[in-house]
């Protein structure tokens, strides 16, 4: 298993995922952050918040950055 941190990058702002979780793969580990997204997303609209520029920045055991997810992106087109 590989550890994986899903940090949040509000604008200039990066909240770091101390924790982390450990999965498989990366594949594994950007399906599971784009579920987070979408509750992410969910609980915006509820709250009546702006997530516009937000994202997940998804970075290896030691620091390396692997992928971005902006929030923004698990919206459906309808």
């Amino acid at each position: 298993m590989l550890k994986f941190h899903f940090n949040v990058r509000r604008g200039e702002r990066l909240e770091l995922d101390e924790e982390g979780a450990e999965f498989a793969s990366l594949e594994e580990a950007y399906e599971d952050a784009l579920e987070a997204a979408r509750e992410i997303l969910a609980e915006a609209i509820m709250t009546r918040q702006s997530i516009d520029g937000d994202s997940f920045e998804i970075a290896s055991e030691d620091g390396t950055l692997l992928a971005i997810i902006p929030f923004t992106s698990v919206i459906p087109n309808g």
